[in-house]
């Protein structure tokens, strides 16, 4: 789950100690204006959970309220990525002496949190990482003790911080306490900046919340940033399934989410590209023709693997409504099928009969088939 930069700040860096610029949500040009009224000289910045909003033209200095409503009438209602901006947040400009970088994430391979911290803040940190890699200091950290600034200010040593020091391992102790509390995947500050009046405060906050601590976090769960969709995705949530369209050319039907992404692994494991994700597990299979017809309204479809794996799910009754559904739909795209576990016996044999199609024996067989029909 994603945040926008002022729920970021509001919810999580505040409630940690962490300073803020004083800032106001708008969602007109004329509250804009007076926010900036109130405010004073400020920043425009489109409030959308996606990066290089500056790039794109969404940040922008504004000093007067007719400014800021002029700005803010450009900005709202422009697309970055694939969000549209609705809402822009208004904030006190600074007077940045120098920008910094931190951050809290996960790394999955070391099982353990990895904080982040480089003097090159303000741009993306991957191209500071592929410039200058020894620019950016990486320290993981054991879940206990819970470290506090006194360790932080160790990972800092060398750097020229010189007064900003103190005040920065204050904070990076504070982001990895507010980390662990909100049950972060990232939680990132960029710019951390060091102010003219020698104050450090977070100009900007990306926080991605960890799906499944969700019902862990309810109180902010529910100001969390509405994931775009395609036309497709918002089709099949209204059919109550889950779909989620990507950029390949293999269309993907499965019984179960961990066999979905074991087909979609071993399609680019032969070189293939998924052109979807959507399990119709449980009682999804009653909806047989709506996931099928879903699968082959993206365009970029040039072939359709079919993997079915029973336990307590017969086989058989996917099959048959997948059968059914091909007959209603009559597509011309090329399918395969693998076809393993409760009733596959009777699953095959109908799908020998009433398509003319034979499933194969072997599941890495089917999807390479499916892979080499799409090229």
């Amino acid at each position: 789950m994603n945040f926008d930069e002022h729920a970021a700040k509001s919810l999580v860096l505040a409630p940690a100690g962490i300073p803020v610029p004083r800032g106001q949500i708008c969602r007109t040009a004329k509250e804009a204006a007076e926010a900036v009224r109130a405010i004073g000289p400020a920043v425009i910045k489109a409030q959308i959970a996606a990066g290089k909003r500056g790039k794109a033209g969404g940040i922008k200095p504004v000093n007067t309220p007719e400014e800021a409503e002029r700005v803010a009438a450009a900005i709202l209602g422009m697309s970055i990525g694939e969000y549209k901006v609705e809402h822009v947040l208004v904030e006190e400009q600074a007077k940045i002496a120098r920008e910094f970088y931190a951050a809290v994430l996960n790394d999955t391979e070391a099982r353990k949190p990895l904080v982040l911290f480089s003097m090159q803040g303000g741009m993306d940190i991957e191209e500071v990482a592929a410039a200058t890699p020894d620019a950016i200091r990486r320290e993981h950290v054991n879940l206990d003790p819970i470290p506090g600034a006194a360790d932080f200010a160790s990972m800092l040593a060398g750097l020229a911080l010189g007064a900003a020091q103190a005040s920065v391992a204050d904070i990076l102790s504070r982001l990895y306490a507010a980390y662990r509390r909100r049950d972060a995947e990232l939680l990132e500050i960029n710019p951390l900046a060091e102010l003219a009046d020698g104050r450090v405060i977070a100009l900007d906050c990306k926080f991605m919340l960890d799906d499944a601590a969700a019902y862990r976090q309810e109180d902010i769960g529910k100001f969390a940033a509405p994931a775009p969709m395609t036309a497709l995705e918002r089709r099949a949530a209204e059919s109550g399934l889950k779909f989620i369209q990507l950029e390949g050319n293999v269309g993907v039907l499965a019984n179960g989410a961990g066999l979905t992404m074991t087909t979609m692994d071993i399609i680019r494991h032969f070189g293939g590209r998924p052109a979807n994700f959507l399990e119709i597990g449980g009682d999804a299979y009653t909806k047989s023709a709506v996931a099928l017809d879903l699968v082959l309204s993206n365009p970029g479809v040039k072939s359709l693997i079919i993997n079915f794996c029973g336990a307590f799910a017969r086989t058989d009754v996917m099959a048959d409504g997948i059968v059914k559904a091909w007959q209603e739909l009559k597509p011309t795209v090329p399918v395969f099928f693998s076809i393993h576990g409760t009733g596959e016996d009777e699953a095959i044999a109908l799908v020998r009969a009433r398509l003319g199609i034979e499933p194969y024996d072997i599941m890495e067989d089917a999807i390479q088939a499916a892979v080499q029909a799409a090229q």
